[in-house]
């Protein structure tokens, strides 16, 4: 039995507003994806419409949330390919009150959601247009390409969100994203103009070591100059990036992942192994005071 699982990750433009140019788009890179091979194709995060919150007509875009997973479902039928459409931005109405979620979906190779998450950690700028995922459980789904965890963005830089899918069994961890160059502030910039690059980069190898896990990450690209950050990449213990698409260009990479990787560092490190015991000395939910006060005592 085959240990490789194949894996395209899919670094798109998302042009602002233009849902049905966007899904197009990539509806053509996953049948190519399928004519290659690949049993699961990834896109990145707000492909479909770009972040653009405050534009008057984002929201009602938001509206068609349900006609472009369905769209997907479909497309993951024909080709026979599980498709992890990026994250959709979804409207909702809650007791007269208007919700924006950020929902990733995992869609087997029958065109059946397997897995839905909705973003938790929201970064800063985006807290005023989106609601959190909150107190809930970080869930692990069964999927065609084994046990896999799915975050969005921002949630790359919580440990804890790793911990809390590796600790029930997750293999692989997906993370779509829209991540720039431009997301830091002017003294981060000043100090290094691609801080943010190295912030992925170093991230993304940490993580897939300490939890003994692969992560497919897929960043939207865009034109150069305008802060588009890309580096899309599969990473895994002992090696990092399987492979990284090293600008902001739009573009395509199909890889091999051997899944066997993952038994190796984890026969070595024994992370999961030591979170296993009934002695494990972490609680990764931590306490509040009744006060609310900051846990920066400084």
């Amino acid at each position: 039995m085959s240990t490789f699982v194949k894996v395209a990750i899919i670094q798109l433009y998302p042009e602002p507003l233009q849902m049905k140019t966007n899904f197009e788009k990539s509806a053509e890179f996953i049948r190519s994806a399928a004519i290659q091979g690949a049993e699961v194709a990834v896109l990145p995060e707000y492909h479909l419409t770009n972040w653009v919150p405050n534009d008057p007509n984002f929201a009602e875009l938001c509206d068609s949330w349900e006609t472009y997973l369905n769209k997907y479902k479909d497309l993951a039928k024909e080709c026979r390919i599980s498709i992890v459409p990026g994250t959709i931005v979804e409207r909702h109405w809650e007791n007269g009150e208007i919700k924006l979620l950020n929902v990733a979906y995992f869609i087997d190779d029958k065109g059946e959601v397997v897995g839905r998450y909705v973003k938790k950690n929201i970064w800063h700028p985006e807290r005023d247009h989106l609601t959190s995922s909150s107190r809930d459980v970080h869930e692990v789904f069964d999927t065609p390409i084994g046990k896999v965890g799915m975050l969005i963005c921002w949630d790359l830089a919580f440990p804890e969100a790793f911990r809390e899918l590796i600790y029930q069994g997750a293999k692989i961890i997906i993370i779509p994203t829209f991540w720039t160059l431009n997301d830091c502030i002017p003294e981060g910039l000043a100090r290094n103009p691609s801080s943010e690059a190295l912030f992925l980069d170093s991230m993304l190898t940490a993580r897939a070591y300490e939890n003994t896990c692969a992560i497919i990450f897929v960043n939207a690209g865009g034109p150069p100059g305008k802060g588009y950050a890309g580096l899309s990449q599969v990473t895994a213990p002992f090696i990092g990036p399987l492979t990284r698409l090293g600008s902001s260009a739009e573009g395509m990479s199909v890889v091999n992942l051997d899944m066997a990787i993952l038994e190796e560092a984890e026969a070595n490190y024994k992370v999961r192994e030591d979170m296993a015991k009934h002695d494990w000395h972490y609680d990764y939910r931590f306490p509040r005071t009744n006060t609310g006060e900051n846990l920066d005592s400084s």
